[in-house]
C-alpha cells in the first residue's frame, strides 16, 4: 500500500502483481475484549486480559470504566490489560460517559449501568444518536430500570437515573442487534433475584450470542439458554471471579486477508483461529469455498487458496460483518453475487446497504440494492474514489479491490482506528511477505 496523500486524507491502492502467499495473526478480538472488560469490571478482584486489542472501541470502554471507577492499566506493548474489578459497584459519574461510535459500548454499558443502577449518561458521535438502542432500553424498563433513550427513534443519549434491578423476566427484540441481549445476559449476574429474557421475534447474529456465554463462563457465570436461543436464565447468587483470559485474534479482520488470497489467488493464513474458535466470522471463509476456494482448517490456524471463482446465493445473517469483505471479492468472479438477510446492516456504522452500493457502483459495476441485502454484477472495473463514511469496514473491504484494480484511491483511512489502527501497513507486509 503507498499513501499519495496525508494518513488522515486518502491513499491509494497499490496494485498485487503476485499471489498472496504469506500468514498473519490479526490483532485481538475487539467483540471479546470488550465482553471481557465487562466481566472482569464486575468481578470481584484482578483480572489479566492478554491478546487484547488497542482500537478506538476499546479506548472508549476503557475509558469509560475508568470514568465510574474501576482501574483498568494498560501495557499496549505486551497487548495485556489488567482489571481491578469492583464486583459491580459503580460511581456516579457527573460527566457523559463517551463512547464515540462503539455499539458495544454503549449496549453493553447501558445494560451493565442499567443493571447495577446510579446516575450516568452515555453519549457518543453524532452517526451514534441515529443507531437504535431502544430495545435495550425498552427492556431494562421493563425489569423496572428508568433508563432512557434522548435521540428520536429511541437513540442515543441514554440517561440512567435509576435503582438497581432485583431481577425479574423480560421479553427483548433480537432484530436489530443481538448486543442487546448479550448486553443483558453479562449484566443479569448482578441482580439478587433470578432474571429471564425471551427472545422477541428474530435472534440475528447468533453466533456473537454464543461467544458472550462463552465469555461468561470463562469468568464464572452460567447461563442457562435453549437449543433455539430463544429463551435465556441467570440464576442469583452468581458471581463473576477473577481471572486471567486469553483473546483470540480478530475473526472480521482476518477476512480481509482471506480475501486477498480469493481475489490474487494464492495462500493466505490466518494464525490464532480454528474451527472451536468463539468468532462466528471465521465461518466467512465457508462463503469463499462457495466462491471457489480451498479452505484449510488446522488446529491452530485456518489457509484461505484462491483464486474465488464463482459468484453465489448467500444468507450472511451470521457473518453480516463480512459483507462488505465479500462483496469486494464479487466484483472478480464469474456471475452475481447475491447477499441477503442483513437489514441490520443499514445502522450499523454507516448505512453499510445503500452506502455500499454507492460505492460499488463507483466501479462501473450494476450494484441492485434490496432492503435486506444486495446483489453485485461482477464486470469491467474503474478507477474510484472510496468515500469511506467513517466505518472502519468500508476503508478496509474496499481497499482489496484496489489489488487488482489500479486507481482505486480509499479516504479517510485514518478510521481504520476504531478497530485495526496498523490494518494498512500489515496489509502491505502481508503482501509483500517472501
Amino acid at each position: 500500500m503507498t499513501e499519495s496523500k496525508p494518513a488522515d486524507d486518502a491513499i491509494t491502492v497499490e496494485t498485487c502483481s503476485r499471489p498472496v502467499n504469506a500468514s498473519i495473526a490479526p490483532p485481538g478480538s475487539k467483540s471479546i475484549t470488550n465482553r471481557a472488560l465487562v466481566c472482569a469490571a464486575l468481578a470481584d478482584g484482578t483480572s489479566v486480559l492478554t491478546g487484547a486489542l488497542d482500537s478506538d472501541d476499546t479506548r472508549v470502554m476503557i475509558d469509560s470504566l475508568q470514568k465510574i471507577g474501576v482501574k483498568v492499566e494498560t501495557d499496549l506493548g505486551q497487548n495485556k490489560l489488567t482489571v481491578h474489578g469492583t464486583g459491580g459497584r459503580f460511581t456516579d459519574c457527573d460527566e457523559d460517559l463517551f463512547i464515540g461510535n462503539s455499539g458495544t459500548t454503549v449496549r453493553f454499558l447501558t445494560a451493565m449501568l442499567g443493571f447495577a443502577g446510579g446516575n450516568f449518561k452515555l453519549d457518543g458521535v453524532g452517526r451514534m444518536r441515529e443507531r437504535p438502542i431502544g430495545p435495550l432500553v425498552d427492556a431494562l424498563q421493563g425489569l423496572g430500570s428508568k433508563t432512557n433513550a434522548l435521540s428520536p427513534g429511541g437513540c442515543p443519549p441514554v440517561e440512567i437515573r435509576s435503582p438497581p434491578i432485583s431481577g425479574g423476566q423480560v421479553a427483548v427484540s433480537g432484530s436489530i442487534s443481538s448486543q442487546y441481549l448479550s448486553g443483558l445476559l453479562m449484566a443479569a449476574a448482578q441482580a439478587p433475584g433470578d432474571v429471564e429474557f425471551t427472545i422477541d421475534g428474530p435472534l440475528i447474529s447468533k453466533p456473537y450470542v454464543h461467544m458472550t456465554i462463552e465469555v461468561m463462563r470463562s469468568f464464572g457465570v452460567a447461563c442457562q439458554a435453549d437449543a433455539s436461543l430463544t429463551h435465556f436464565s441467570i440464576d442469583a447468587q452468581q458471581k463473576y471471579a477473577a481471572t486471567e483470559y486469553s483473546i483470540e485474534p480478530d475473526a472480521s479482520a482476518a477476512s480481509y486477508f482471506w480475501a486477498a488470497a480469493a481475489i490474487c489467488g494464492g495462500t493466505a493464513t490466518v494464525r490464532g483461529l480454528s474451527r472451536d474458535s468463539l468468532q462466528g466470522d471465521v465461518g466467512f471463509v465457508d462463503c469463499l469455498e462457495k466462491m471457489g476456494c480451498t479452505v484449510d482448517w488446522g488446529s491452530d490456524h485456518i489457509s484461505v487458496t484462491g483464486p474465488a471463482k464463482t459468484g453465489i446465493d448467500i444468507d450472511m445473517s451470521n457473518v453480516s460483518d463480512t459483507v462488505q469483505t465479500l462483496t469486494s471479492v464479487a466484483l472478480f468472479v464469474d456471475g452475481p453475487t447475491n447477499v441477503r438477510n442483513v437489514a441490520h446492516n443499514r445502522v450499523k456504522e454507516t448505512d453499510r446497504i445503500g452506502n455500499l452500493a454507492i460505492e460499488l457502483r463507483k466501479f462501473g459495476v450494476q450494484v441492485d440494492e434490496r432492503r435486506d441485502g444486495l446483489t453485485v454484477h461482477p464486470g469491467p472495473l474503474n478507477p474510484a474514489v472510496i468515500e469511506t463514511y467513517d466505518d472502519h469496514r468500508m476503508a478496509m473491504s474496499l481497499a482489496l479491490v484496489g489489488l487488482k484494480q489500479a486507481g482505486v484511491v480509499i479516504t479517510n483511512p485514518g478510521c481504520v482506528s476504531k478497530t485495526y489502527p496498523d490494518y494498512f501497513a500489515e496489509l502491505r507486509d502481508f503482501l509483500n511477505a517472501e
